[in-house]
């Protein structure tokens, strides 16, 4: 799908994308012709004010284009100028000295030709922005931007739809698709079959429209990869949440169609890892439901059972995310995966912590989260770790069950949250949980309002760097 906007090499119509320095006028004009110098100069683009500059040739037609280096990293540097150029092909004047810049700009460049998609008939139609072509930086790792912009692409897009669309049986479609597409295979329980196999707080959080074929609560499993390493993926998929029985007031139900993003997430990561072929075992387990207002919906000071065997008192029906995504971590480590990775809008306590733009992340490892950490800022695409602070574990407590869905403090959301999900995890087991907003709430360079996979490319450089280190025979 993305494969189109690069080309193997220049031709004679080629635009140059030049960095431009500000080191002086003279030294900064130094390699111009003087009808170009001219036109810099009458810009005003060397008062600094502007990023870029079209410059035109000796002839009237596009010449060069000028890039004022910004504090953006090389993953989004480019991403601001398609929607400027006109069509045609560019290249870059100096090729990036690593393959990690070439990668992360390619990428950029073609995530800036992403749109979100209209709903036309009932159903998204295809967008995108007419292709502005861009020669392939010569060490760019092409099969990886191409993976990841699909990827990330097909997440946006799931994240994009409205819930009446997007309901938890088209979710599991979606899974069957990418399954399709790669060779996988995709499993589910739907409804009453959750109780019939033990998945009863899945069910529980969806009963409320459990006789809706489409809006049934479902666990959907997608399998991958015969040799390898066992990664396991886990996705919240709450295809829209009104909170419950503890209703949201209006203006927070406003994006809770992206309150599936965890799931969006991991099927746009497993859709990386296939498409590139990564040497794994990859299973992918998405809860799915739609936490609604019905006279069946589970009520404040229910006590609900949990596959592990555990029970929890629901403090707040709108804690909901982290009571379905229980059953699905004590299945995942029922199969000793060798790296256990939860994705979900869990906390408005994230967002209020690391804003909207960079998810926060938890591990019961602090080897894994250090290289987490150091991937996502080595590739520009930046999550932050928080500690699984042992002493919150007390506002968990309830008098009637194992557990409280709704910390008695009201502080430190996200951590407890964490900390809940951890009790439905094995010690032995490497896990990560990561908080992600999955939303863009305004548009920026290659990142348009709406759905979003934020830290989707650091996690994919996590794990190949993990793959690689335990081909090299060091722990993975």
């Amino acid at each position: 799908m993305y494969s189109d906007l690069f080309h193997a090499r220049a031709n004679r119509d080629t635009v140059a994308l030049m960095t431009f320095e500000d080191s002086g006028p003279r030294a900064a004009l130094r390699d111009f012709e003087p009808f170009e110098k001219a036109w810099i100069k009458s810009s005003g683009f060397l008062e600094g004010k502007a990023k870029h500059l079209l410059v035109p040739d000796a002839g009237g037609q596009l010449g060069k284009v000028l890039m004022r280096p910004g504090g953006e990293p090389a993953l989004w540097a480019l991403a601001s100028l398609p929607a400027i150029l006109p069509p045609g092909r560019y290249r870059l004047a100096d090729e990036p000295e690593t393959a990690q810049e070439a990668t992360a700009l390619a990428i950029g460049w073609a995530l800036a030709h992403y749109q979100v998609a209209p709903i036309k008939e009932g159903a998204p139609a295809s967008r995108r922005m007419e292709a502005r072509n861009l020669v392939w930086p010569r060490k760019a790792d092409r099969a990886l931007v191409l993976a990841v912009a699909e990827g990330i692409a097909l997440g946006r897009d799931l994240v994009n739809l409205p819930a009446n669309i997007l309901t938890p049986q088209a979710l599991e479609q979606a899974a069957r698709d990418l399954a399709k597409a790669h060779g996988a295979q995709v499993a589910s329980l739907v409804g009453r079959q959750l109780l019939a196999k033990n998945y009863p707080a899945i069910y529980a959080v969806g009963a409320g429209v459990v006789s809706d074929a489409s809006r049934a609560p479902r666990l959907i499993e997608l399998r991958w990869g015969k040799a390898g390493p066992l990664i396991t993926l886990v996705g919240k998929g709450v295809t829209f949440d009104t909170g419950g029985m503890d209703i949201k007031p209006a203006g927070a139900m406003a994006t809770m169609k992206k309150d599936m993003g965890g799931s969006a997430y991991a099927l746009g990561l497993a859709s990386m890892i296939m498409q590139l072929g990564l040497p794994m075992r990859l299973r992918v387990l998405i809860a799915s439901v739609e936490n609604t207002v019905s006279d069946m919906a589970m009520r404040p000071q229910d006590v609900i059972q949990t596959r592990k065997g555990l029970s929890v008192e629901v403090g707040n029906t709108d804690a909901e995310g982290r009571l379905i995504l229980a059953d699905a971590l004590a299945d995942a480590v029922d199969e000793k995966p060798d790296l256990l990775f939860d994705f979900a809008t869990l906390t408005g306590a994230a967002r209020v912590a690391m804003g909207a733009e960079v998810p926060a992340f938890f591990a019961n490892d602090a080897e894994l989260a250090a290289r987490l950490q150091a991937q996502s800022q080595g590739c520009g695409d930046l999550v932050w770790n928080m500690p699984l602070y042992a002493g919150y574990e007390r506002y968990l407590s309830s008098s009637v069950a194992d557990l409280n869905n709704m910390p008695s403090a009201n502080l430190g959301g996200a951590i407890t949250a964490a900390l809940f999900l951890q009790r439905f995890v094995s010690p032995e087991t490497p896990w990560l949980h990561m908080d992600t907003n999955a939303w863009n709430p305004d548009t920026r360079p290659g990142r348009p309002k709406g759905g979003e996979l934020m830290g989707a490319y650091a996690v994919l450089s996590f794990l190949r760097s993990q793959l690689a280190r335990g081909r090299r025979g060091g722990p993975a």
